[in-house]
């Protein structure tokens, strides 16, 4: 029994399962997702329902209405949260989609730098790793 550097076993002419490892990234990136999805919730919720929450700089490149931009987070939170939980079945379009969803949050946060820079630089860096977690390379298993 050889093992080779992605993980997986050979046996004959076919492979066992998935490295255990890509398994574990994915689920992870699942996780953070749905974190993730909750938080932007949270702060478009914040962000719509009392404008004093947040400080914003005065004129801003990007400037947008901060109610806008919760509704933006609020939407854009449930998508994420919705494509993390399908990650979490298995679904194969789940990937790309979140894939895609984790790239808007990013831009979205990145927008969101004035609000809340902490915050938004913190889930910047979840997204890349949702990101990089869910292009990692895998080997499927072939009969």
């Amino acid at each position: 029994m050889a093992s080779n550097v992605s993980g997986t076993r050979r046996h004959g002419a076919g492979f066992e399962a998935r490295s255990p490892w890509a398994a574990s990234w994915t689920a992870a990136a699942s996780f953070l997702m749905i974190f993730g999805g909750i938080m932007a919730i949270f702060e478009g919720i914040a962000a719509i329902a009392q404008d004093d929450v947040f400080v914003a700089t005065r004129n801003f490149t990007y400037e947008f209405s901060l109610t806008g931009w919760g509704w933006v987070h609020l939407i854009l939170g449930a998508l994420v949260a919705a494509a993390g939980m399908a990650l979490f079945t298995g679904a194969a379009w789940a990937r790309a989609v979140g894939v895609a969803l984790a790239g808007l949050s990013m831009i979205a946060n990145f927008v969101w730098l004035p609000y809340q820079p902490v915050w938004s630089i913190v889930l910047i860096v979840i997204d890349g790793f949702i990101i990089w977690a869910l292009c990692a390379p895998r080997r499927e298993s072939r009969a």
